[in-house]
């Protein structure tokens, strides 16, 4: 990458997340290398709107509220003229993870860093992506999907398919949420009612997965057609499990990186988190989770998360500098990676176009 490339960051967005997005704009804007990489800041306001350049450079200095966009901004507009190289969206969960923003910004004509509209819609969606885990035979916990209105019409018969398929306890989560938001452990039958109502809250669909007593265990990938795979890192949460406060706010979680696993553990993993995001055909950069189940030593996937956090807490960056790629270099990796990946999308939208045109010439 030789010459400085102009690449406008992404954040904020009408997520439980917002927050936490602003965080990790906040590290990347840090830690970019200022020589080979200009941050043009974009907030996407709680309320949907876009913020100027100006008040989202404000939002970074902590200097202004994210709360209302500007009415008379269009991201559309100033992107025609704002000679932008490639986006970098960081806004966690809904709206941003989920493929919506990554569809706007492809139909805009945007080059756009990380996975596309289909894989960032699967990897949110916990359903569809343990679908495609399965399909690609990865090992994963036992776990039940329930959709709102089964659970409203049929409450009785889909609390007996859980408690018939599963044993206690529970972990109960919306299908479209990150960062453990709306995220309940039920260790009784009769708590499960109120854990799926929470995470109603957050989406229309639901996971309730069997919990086993297990480590967490991440890994961070980088790649597009041969994507590559971290060390593995390993959470010891300071709570009862790795949820949002922990993650976010009580900060008592401790991060061990690398993990201290045997070297074919560490290779199993290493291997399963890149055959997941091929799995969901991701592109780009994607973080993913497992459990290594204690006494039995077996290893499940959780999940991929394609917006991994970016904050100065975040595995996803520890775990390469912990593998030898410092975090600049690595936000200069994950630039070339989007470049690359647009190009290769834009040139085969124009053969196709063309053998259109070819097409309609001869008939």
């Amino acid at each position: 990458m030789a010459n400085t490339l102009r690449v406008v960051l992404v954040f904020g967005g009408r997520s439980a997340e917002h927050d936490v997005s602003i965080l990790s704009a906040r590290s990347v804007a840090a830690a970019a290398s200022s020589d080979r990489v200009e941050i043009v800041p974009m907030c996407m306001a709680k309320d949907g709107r876009f913020m100027t350049v100006e008040r989202s450079a404000a939002v970074l200095a902590r200097g202004e509220a994210s709360d209302r966009g500007d009415d008379d901004f269009s991201f559309e507009v100033w992107s025609r003229t704002a000679d932008v190289d490639v986006a970098f969206p960081l806004i966690h969960g809904t709206g941003g993870e989920d493929g919506a923003l990554q569809g706007y910004l492809e139909t805009i004509g945007l080059p756009c860093i990380g996975s596309g509209v289909t894989a960032s819609a699967v990897g949110m969606d916990k359903v569809h992506m343990k679908q495609a885990f399965a399909a690609a035979k990865l090992p994963m916990v036992d776990f039940v999907p329930v959709a709102e209105n089964e659970w409203r019409n049929e409450r009785e018969r889909v609390t007996r398919s859980v408690v018939n398929a599963l044993r206690l306890p529970y972990f109960v989560k919306p299908a479209n949420s990150g960062s453990s938001v709306g995220v309940t452990k039920v260790k009784s039958d009769a708590d499960l009612a109120k854990a799926v109502e929470f995470a109603l809250r957050f989406d229309d669909k639901v996971l309730v997965e069997r919990g086993i007593d297990a480590r967490e265990i991440e890994v961070s990938v980088l790649g597009n057609d041969q994507p590559q795979a971290s060390l593995p890192g390993e959470i010891l949460a300071g709570r009862e499990f790795y949820d949002y406060e922990d993650k976010y706010i009580e900060n008592k979680s401790q991060l061990v990186i690398p993990a201290k696993l045997p070297k074919e553990k560490t290779d199993e993993l290493r291997r399963i988190a890149v055959a997941a995001f091929r799995a969901v055909g991701a592109s780009g950069f994607a973080r993913v989770d497992f459990f290594l189940e204690r006494g039995t030593n077996r290893l499940f996937l959780n999940e991929i998360n394609t917006i991994p956090g970016f904050t100065n807490i975040s595995m996803y960056p520890k775990l390469w500098e912990a593998t030898e790629l410092k975090y600049s270099r690595l936000i200069e990796k994950l630039i070339e990676l989007g470049i690359e990946h647009s190009r290769r999308r834009a040139d085969r939208l124009k053969g196709a176009m063309e053998w259109l045109e070819g097409e309609k010439r001869l008939s």
